[in-house]
């Protein structure tokens, strides 16, 4: 049995402290940069964060749903949102994918913003299993990617990367399956500058009006 890796309270703070950020970046209209695991906020001026915020996300090169290579120039100087699925999920993948559609909805046709969503079950999840998968949800947005391929690199750039659960990999056995609801946002640096609930419309209609904020930068 797959193990999920999760922790149902630190999604719960996690979505407290979007809460308090988004009322200071309501202040000052603009949204803080993340640099560490613990997703420590630091509101810092672009050219601050230039010089102190080194984290980007890595390099990649994984295969799409239409059998398309896709690396990390598809995300070159465009806002992208992250999130980490499987196909045959039956618990909170297709909340998550229902409430991302909210996201597609507004910016399917703006070439700026770019959606990844990595498989982990790469073994499993196999372009044509993507592509299925991405019809049976009537997805047609073409910068929405459903992404496959080495386990390895993917649960990789999934921790380290992305932090996208909370025992981060830098310590973790590589072939403990990941499993999340975090769905990160990333501006046009590939800097980490938003974590939300998949689960919960209200983080993913605050992710929306944070694209809309890193869209004005």
């Amino acid at each position: 049995m797959l193990k999920t890796v999760f922790s149902k309270n630190r999604l719960i703070l996690l979505s407290g402290l979007i809460f308090i950020f988004s009322c200071k970046k309501q202040e000052n209209g603009s949204l803080p940069y993340y640099n560490a695991p613990d997703f420590s906020p630091h509101f810092v001026t672009k050219t601050e964060a230039d010089k102190q915020i080194p984290h980007v996300i890595a390099p990649f090169s994984f295969t799409d749903q239409d059998n398309k290579i896709i690396t990390d120039k598809a995300i070159d100087h465009k806002i992208h949102v992250a999130s980490f699925i499987f196909t045959s999920c039956g618990s909170i993948c297709p909340v998550m994918i229902r409430n991302l559609d909210i996201v597609n909805k507004k910016y399917q046709k703006d070439a700026d913003v770019v959606m990844l969503s990595f498989s982990v079950t790469p073994w499993i999840d196999t372009p044509q299993k993507l592509n299925e998968f991405k019809a049976a949800n009537k997805i047609s947005n073409p910068n929405w990617h459903f992404l496959t391929g080495n386990k390895g690199e993917i649960y990789k750039l999934a921790r380290q990367s992305y932090f996208a659960e909370e025992d981060l990999g830098f310590t973790k056995d590589s072939t403990e399956f990941l499993h999340t609801e975090h769905i990160i946002l990333a501006d046009r640096d590939k800097k980490i500058r938003g974590i939300y609930n998949g689960t919960l419309q209200t983080d993913i209609e605050q992710l929306v009006k944070d694209i809309d904020i890193l869209k004005k930068e």
